[in-house]
Parts: C-alpha cells; sequence; structure tokens
C-alpha cells in the first residue's frame, strides 16, 4: 500500500510522522478572517504550493494543486501498476467535500461587481468528482473513476469503496484518499451553526467549545500484493437522526464499529489503538465517549489528532487512516493534546495525553461521523 500525506503538520509523510508524534502544534497556530469578525485558528498548509504543469492549466484550483503534490511521489507506482494490468484496471476513488469552491467564492464576487464571469472559470472545478477526475488524467487510465462526498467520512469511505472495486474484480489497483482546502463556505458555514472554536480545539474537555478547519490529503495505492499494512475491516451506518447533530446515544456509530471488528474477523480486546473523530464539539464528543466505552471500557489507548492538524473534513477520514498507518509501523500513539480537563458528564476514556507512548498490537481502528448521522469504522492491520 503506498501512500502519500500533506495537511499542516507538513508535506510529506516523514514530516507529517515525525511532527505528528512529537506533538508538533505549530500548525494550527496560523488564523484567518471570517464573516463574524474572528479570526480563529486553522491548519493551512505551511508550505507553497507548486503551479500545475502548463498541460493541466485548465484544471488550476488549490484544491487540484494539493491532489498533484500527493499524486506526484506515487507515480512510479501507479506506472508499474499501469504497466502489469492495463489502463482498464485502475480506478480512482477520492473523498472531497469542497473540492475547488475557494475558486467558485472568488469568482462569484468579480461576477457580481462586473456582471461578467471570467473567461478563465471552469465551473467543473468545483464538482465533488474533479479530484478523482484530475488523477485519472494524469495517469491515463480508464477504469472506474468517480468521487464520493459524505461530509466529514469522506475520505474514510473512499478507501472503503476502492477497496470494494478491488474485491468485485473491477479493478486490480485503485488510487484513492481525500482532499480539501480551507475555503470560506465551510468557515463561515460551521461558524454560523455555532462549532468554529476561537482558540485551539480542546476535544473531549469540559472546555470545548468547537472545531478548527484544517487543509489536508492522503493518497493510498491499493491492491491485492501484501503489504506491510493492510485494510483489514470496516463498518459503515447511516442514523438520519439530524442534519448536523449525531444521534446522541451513539447506536449508528456503535453498529459501525462492530460491523468493522466482526468484518476483520477479530475481537474488540485485539484493538491496541483508536483514532478518535473527536471534533471537540458538544455533541460529538458527548456521543462518541458514550459509544467508545461503551464497547471498549477505559482501558483502550486512544486520542484526537485534530488539535494538530484542524479538521480537515473530506480529508479527515484518510489523512487519520494514514496516522494510525504511521502508528502501526512506529508501535506509537500519537498524542491527544488538550487542557486535561475531562468532562465530568463522559464516561471516562484513557486519553494517551503524552508524548511517546509505545503500544505494541496488530490492529489499529480509526473512527469517523459525518452530517446526517454518517457513519465510518476502519481497521487497519500491521503485517
Amino acid at each position: 500500500m503506498a501512500s502519500s500525506v500533506a495537511n499542516a503538520l507538513g508535506p510529506d509523510w516523514d514530516t507529517v510522522s515525525d511532527a505528528l508524534f512529537s506533538g508538533d502544534l505549530s500548525g494550527l497556530q496560523q488564523t484567518e478572517a471570517i464573516a463574524d469578525g474572528r479570526t480563529p485558528p486553522v491548519g493551512r498548509l505551511r508550505f507553497a504550493l507548486d503551479e500545475l504543469p502548463a498541460a493541466l492549466v485548465e484544471w488550476e484550483s488549490r484544491n487540484n494543486r494539493l491532489v498533484y503534490h500527493c499524486l506526484k511521489p506515487l507515480m512510479p507506482v501507479i506506472a508499474e501498476a499501469i504497466s502489469k494490468f492495463g489502463p482498464a484496471r485502475v480506478g480512482v476513488v477520492v473523498g472531497t467535500s469542497t473540492s475547488g469552491i475557494d475558486g467558485w467564492e472568488s469568482v462569484l464576487r468579480e461576477r457580481f461587481s462586473t456582471d461578467v464571469w471570467p473567461n478563465d472559470f471552469r465551473f467543473s472545478r468545483t464538482e465533488l468528482g474533479d479530484p478523482a477526475a484530475l488523477i485519472e488524467t494524469v495517469m491515463g487510465t480508464s477504469g472506474p473513476c468517480y468521487g464520493v462526498s459524505t461530509a466529514c467520512t469522506s475520505g474514510g469511505k473512499a478507501i472503503v469503496t476502492a477497496v470494494r472495486l478491488i474485491q468485485a474484480d473491477l479493478c486490480d489497483v485503485v488510487v484513492t484518499g481525500g482532499i480539501d482546502t480551507l475555503c470560506g463556505l465551510t468557515l463561515n458555514g460551521f461558524s454560523v451553526l455555532d462549532s468554529i472554536s476561537s482558540a485551539r480545539c480542546n476535544p473531549f474537555s469540559v472546555n470545548r467549545d468547537g472545531i478548527n478547519i484544517g487543509d489536508g490529503a492522503a493518497l493510498f495505492v491499493l491492491g491485492r500484493e501484501e503489504a506491510h499494512t493492510r485494510i483489514a475491516g470496516w463498518g459503515e451506518s447511516t442514523d438520519a437522526h439530524h442534519l448536523s447533530a449525531p444521534d446522541p446515544e451513539g447506536y449508528g456509530a456503535e453498529r459501525a464499529i462492530q460491523q468493522a471488528l466482526l468484518h476483520a474477523g477479530i475481537s474488540r480486546s485485539e484493538i491496541a489503538y483508536i483514532n478518535l473523530h473527536g471534533t471537540a464539539t458538544r455533541l460529538n464528543d458527548a456521543m462518541e465517549a458514550k459509544v467508545t466505552h461503551r464497547i471498549f471500557g477505559g482501558d483502550l489507548p486512544c486520542s484526537s489528532t485534530k488539535a494538530l492538524t484542524g479538521h480537515m473534513l473530506g480529508a479527515a477520514g484518510s489523512c487519520e487512516a494514514a496516522f494510525v498507518s504511521m502508528a502501526l509501523a512506529r508501535r506509537e500513539v500519537p498524542p491527544h493534546l488538550w487542557d486535561g480537563d475531562f468532562d465530568p458528564k463522559l464516561p471516562p476514556l484513557r486519553f494517551v495525553d503524552r508524548i511517546g507512548e509505545r503500544v505494541d498490537g496488530r490492529y489499529m481502528m480509526s473512527c469517523s461521523y459525518a452530517f446526517g448521522g454518517n457513519n465510518l469504522a476502519l481497521i487497519l492491520a500491521r503485517e
């Protein structure tokens, strides 16, 4: 399983991994002005994205620049797969919740002031399948190619969809993952929902008051061949409880976790670590603490990494799957960075809030929960 990742922690796998496990907080020291007058922290990339090659100029968007940035290091592996299996047997499934909408925002302002659409504006850059289409164009493949957009589970569900394409013998190899970049729509939209924190997010604290939002991308090249890390199991469910609030009892989240354990053929005691969704909103953390404790008790090492990266929305599931892959390889747990003031109304969990805690075990889980009660549990295994 070849992979690449980029977010506020760094531009590549090794840099992100080192920053993650050292608890580097500098990624959320940046701020962004929003419509309510506040300047909350954001997990913006701290490196410049290169311009797209001249042959791809019509694909221009900041989101697609990030897509291309993460695709480039994977191209040798992809080229080998195309040579071995043929372009029709290589697929693409990519999750996003924003695509190139930031470009649409600037274009709309120009349109309102001039009553003219800019000549270089391409509406397709805002479409949710655009990142997948760019990857297909760069690779020159003709296998199944589409986007997944299920809010904050998008990147994780894209990975599951990719595995299913391989299992169904529709593909031999699939490039998959999630991409999202900062834009005014999400920053101001979450602000209207009273969900944006003016300070660094504080998952599971009694003082938690909302999320931070960040850029992020993670891509994987999945196939049938053995690898150091594999997708061992997954579970999916939908609550349909509320448009933006989770089911308070978390029954849908529980079903997803139990399905993932069943699919992997393991017991709950074999999970060595859970990467929690841990958004630091009142309702999500309450639901997730209740479900996690109900299934695993209070002794399983767990953490939310969003105080380091911000919530990467459509890329969160894929980036946090990458974090779990890193944890398996390093036999170490990403730290849970917060103020340590646990909410007494929540059932107790074992947050790994110190740097460098070692955890051995073959199986680790990442959980993602999205608007509309869309739930995903993903189990990765070390071979």
